[in-house]
């Protein structure tokens, strides 16, 4: 993996090049818990991508991964991690990508957006919906999950699935726990309506986190849907025809 320092945070990244050409970029930007590994990796789409042309970029995100993890949830403010993203493009000299984030990671693409929509030459939100308006991300009590002595502890389905997850991966139970609190940051309708970039929302269907896709997608110019269909919120990742509705999109975009 290669590194950066990002305003004192060192952030770690893969830089995946398509086997002829350049490649246009694409940012790759994950959720809460996981990796740049877990969510693009293992389930195929730096393959995927990289097979349709594309020079793929994705980072470990401030608190997870093998980047740095500060336990300070002033540090994981959502445009504070879209300004990481912004640096690694900086540090890689793009100066304009696709951006495809899901869940936290389509939290931070829209704020990334928004703060500089002359860098995102199209926006792919997976795994978030209305929640982006309606909602301030996971629920407070992912972070005592985090915190609680063991899985065992914990009896509330979504806090043993989260919790359950970070054990999995390894990872600084005290950062992500830090990064539940400090991350809590919705864009106001008005807000959203000013991200002018084509926009893909893809959600499961059977996802609760999310909220609703076309709720989202009505306050966007730019924005259409995709169903996952039958696919929860952890399964929707890496869904066949996620990836099949990705590269579609991606050949339409200007």
């Amino acid at each position: 993996m290669h590194r950066f320092d990002s305003d004192g945070v060192e952030i770690a990244f893969i830089d995946e090049r398509p086997e002829t050409g350049p490649g246009d970029p694409i940012l790759l930007v994950h959720g809460f818990a996981s990796s740049h590994a877990v969510n693009w990796v293992n389930p195929g789409w730096v393959k995927t991508l990289t097979g349709a042309g594309f020079r793929v970029i994705a980072a470990d995100n401030r608190g997870h991964g093998r980047s740095g993890k500060p336990h300070d949830p002033a540090a994981y403010k959502s445009a504070i991690m879209a300004e990481d993203a912004r640096r690694l493009l900086d540090h890689l000299g793009i100066e304009r990508a696709d951006v495809m984030g899901y869940s936290m990671g389509a939290r931070i693409s829209a704020h990334l957006a928004l703060a500089h929509p002359e860098r995102v030459r199209s926006l792919l939100l997976g795994g978030l919906g209305v929640h982006l308006v309606e909602g301030v991300g996971l629920p407070l009590g992912i972070a005592d999950a985090m915190e609680a002595p063991s899985l065992d502890v914990l009896t509330d389905p979504m806090q043993r699935m989260f919790r359950a997850f970070a054990d999995a991966n390894r990872s600084d139970l005290k950062a992500l726990a830090a990064c539940i609190r400090g991350s809590r940051d919705t864009l106001s309708a008005e807000e959203v309506g000013r991200i002018r970039a084509p926009t893909l929302i893809s959600v499961g269907t059977k996802d609760p986190v999310a909220g609703s896709a076309r709720g989202l997608a009505a306050l966007m110019p730019g924005a259409e849907v995709f169903d996952i269909e039958g696919r929860d919120h952890n399964l929707a990742v890496g869904d066949k025809t996620h990836k099949a509705a990705v590269l579609d999109f991606l050949a339409r975009r200007p």
